[in-house]
């Protein structure tokens, strides 16, 4: 029988940077994840462009990884235009609150800037950016007992409202 969910996690999320060894430093030095691959390539495979670059990988406890290519440039990658910078965010799940905090305190130890803890009621997190300029989220699960198959059950329905809610609001416009 076919798996109906054949796609079984992240396996890995690539971002560029505009430094490859300054993305090291922050990722295995600070924040301790350990760089497991690193690739040096004149032509992309995907394309066949002839561009040389480097893409690297650090490890997550679960196995899937956040990567990088540095392309040979200085250049900061650019956010997007019409996205706020709160939105576009990469997420890596601890084991604890109290660990999000340790956290928080060993990034403004390094000089980098963090949100407080913020309480989304299922989640604790806290808020940074990575030298790319990459919002990244720190985060504990909190969520009570049911409430995920709580939340699964109301999704469509929450969606059909916003949905409704956007439509009308474009239409008024």
């Amino acid at each position: 029988m076919t798996d109906p969910r054949p796609l079984k996690g992240l396996y890995h999320f690539a971002y560029p940077c505009r430094d490859a060894e300054e993305t090291r430093h922050f990722y295995e030095d600070i924040l301790g994840l350990p760089l497991v691959n690193c690739m040096l390539s004149e032509r992309v495979p995907s394309t066949g462009e002839e561009t040389p670059y480097v893409h690297f990988f650090f490890e997550l406890g679960d196995g899937s990884y956040v990567a990088f290519f540095d392309l040979g440039g200085e250049e900061m990658p650019a956010p997007s235009p019409n996205t706020p910078d709160w939105v576009q965010h990469f997420a890596i799940e601890t084991d604890s609150v109290e660990s999000v905090d340790a956290m928080r305190q060993r990034l403004e130890e390094h000089g980098v800037k963090t949100t407080p803890l913020v309480n989304h009621g299922f989640v604790r997190s806290i808020y940074f950016f990575d030298p790319n300029g990459l919002r990244l989220e720190i985060a504990a699960r909190t969520e009570e007992p049911g409430f995920l198959a709580k939340a699964a059950g109301e999704a469509h329905d929450t969606l059909k409202i916003w949905n409704a809610r956007k439509q009308a609001s474009l239409a008024a416009n």
